[in-house]
């Protein structure tokens, strides 16, 4: 039986300061300016002291006006929230912080991993009392034709919704985020054709092979606080049933190089697959633009059962180093021990140990994200199994998007059911895709576009018969986006 290691104890155990200072420093009202350097003194002319005349102009440094300072002292007492802030300086403003700490909201991605700062924060934002709010959706409808003897043609949809709110709480910050999808409707048990995906299971009998699972209807229902420690750190907790553990990249759905595309990574398993993960608490620091962060959770990947809430449990733990060290840079690495994660095979720990990059960048009319990362699976028992992925997004405008990933991986989990070589033999496999998105439409939050994507799956010598080489498949589908 492992048990969670001493140091992750301590991080889950460990209290916040019994004082902390602001988490952000207070800005000036935005109506004042800046007053001009005063100028130089005059030099005294000679013959004697002189005196200025009654009509002389007062000098920069007098005081304000009563009523100016009273509209002073009432910004500083009653500060804009946030929010009014970040709408004040437009739909991507920097003004909002984030939930766990005193840096930009757009920081902040799926459970309480980071992107770069620079991302645009694709998201519609209100007030409510002292509450504010931030909600976005997508959906993709997809028709793919998956080639070679082991693909399939279907129809299906993935999508989800989000929303969080937050307020001020005693000396911190309160945060509550919610993520549900409909796919065990619009895809189905059985998932989607993808040619080299595994994972999961649509009977609890056998394992998806050449399918992608869909993801479970509630995604996401989780709490945070934050206490602010000086004026650059903070120390947060998070829990989730379901939520995301600290380990991995940002999920795929979340993901600004990734989320345009209509299929998962083949990655996923050895990335991110942990983001839905019923039982989880996170305690974390931050400070500047370094997080650490630690998590126990369930290490049981969700079962074929998509509609409910599942027993939760703590058998599992991981930990995560955060660094932005600019705006357009987001980099972490992660380490972590899962038992048991796939329910037919129970007996078999994994520990996975992830590392990642993501670079933001934008120019006139444009902007671009990449993402690149590695992550490994050592099975207990079993075979130590790498993956690498490489994707990228490309906004052209306001309506052209084009996408990419490119992967190699060893899997193997390829030949489990069919007779053809039996489970535990290990196949390097990859994949290549592009797409394409023009959107028609985008007005009041809501834009919707047309797309399309091909893709060339790449298969080992040992493969080819049953693959019939490298398959091409191809996909059409539709887009809609609340953002």
């Amino acid at each position: 039986m492992n048990r969670l290691p001493s140091p992750l104890l301590a991080l889950l155990l460990a209290s916040a300061p019994a004082s902390a200072a602001p988490a952000v420093a207070a800005q000036p009202p935005e109506h004042q300016h800046p007053m001009p350097p005063p100028a130089e003194p005059a030099p005294e002319p000679e013959g004697g002291e002189q005196h200025p005349p009654e009509h002389a102009i007062p000098p920069p440094e007098a005081e304000p006006a009563p009523e100016e300072r009273a509209e002073e002292e009432r910004h500083r007492e009653h500060p804009p929230s946030p929010e009014a802030a970040s709408q004040a300086h437009g739909e991507h403003g920097m003004a909002m912080p984030g939930l766990l700490g005193p840096y930009p909201a757009t920081r902040e991605a799926s459970g309480t991993s980071w992107q770069p700062d620079d991302t645009p924060h694709e998201a519609r934002h209100g007030v409510r009392g002292p509450w504010s709010w931030m909600a976005h959706a997508r959906a993709h409808g997809v028709y793919t034709d998956q080639g070679g003897p082991r693909g399939d043609q279907e129809l299906y949809s993935t999508n989800m919704a989000m929303g969080m709110a937050r307020r001020s709480l005693g000396d911190g910050t309160l945060g509550l985020r919610g993520m549900v999808s409909l796919e065990p409707l619009t895809v189905g048990k059985e998932g989607y054709p993808l040619l080299l995906q595994t994972g999961e299971t649509a009977d609890g009998e056998t394992e998806l092979v050449d399918r992608q699972h869909p993801h479970d209807f509630f995604m996401e229902l989780a709490a945070s606080y934050s206490l602010p420690v000086g004026a650059e750190g903070s120390v947060f907790l998070y829990a989730g049933l379901p939520g995301e553990p600290a380990l991995g990249p940002p999920a795929f759905p979340h993901r600004f190089s990734a989320f345009e595309s209509p299929e998962a990574p083949l990655a996923h398993h050895w990335l991110d697959s942990t983001h839905i993960a019923f039982g989880v608490v996170t305690a974390g620091w931050v400070r500047g633009p370094l997080k650490l962060e630690a998590s126990a959770f369930r290490g049981l990947e969700p079962d074929e059962e998509r509609w409910d809430i599942e027993s939760p449990s703590l058998d599992s733990w991981s930990a995560r180093l955060s660094w932005n060290p600019t705006a357009r840079w987001a980099l972490q690495a992660s380490h972590g021990f899962l038992e048991g994660p796939e329910q037919l095979e129970p007996e078999v720990d994994v520990v996975r140990t992830t590392v990642s990059a993501i670079r933001h960048g934008a120019w006139r009319g444009g902007e671009w994200q990449a993402t690149l990362a590695w992550g490994r699976n050592a099975e207990d028992p079993g075979q130590t199994l790498d993956a690498v992925l490489v994707e990228g997004t490309v906004r052209l405008g306001a309506r052209h998007t084009l996408f990419g990933r490119a992967e190699r991986l060893e899997n193997a989990e390829l030949l489990h059911h069919e007779g053809e070589g039996g489970h535990g033999e290990a196949f390097r496999v990859g994949e290549v895709s592009a797409g394409y998105l023009y959107d028609l439409l985008q007005r009041g939050g809501l834009a919707a576009g047309v797309g399309g994507l091909a893709r060339l799956s790449l298969v080992p010598d040992e493969l080819e018969e049953v693959y019939d080489g490298d398959p091409v498949s191809w996909g059409l589908f539709v887009r809609l986006a609340l953002r």
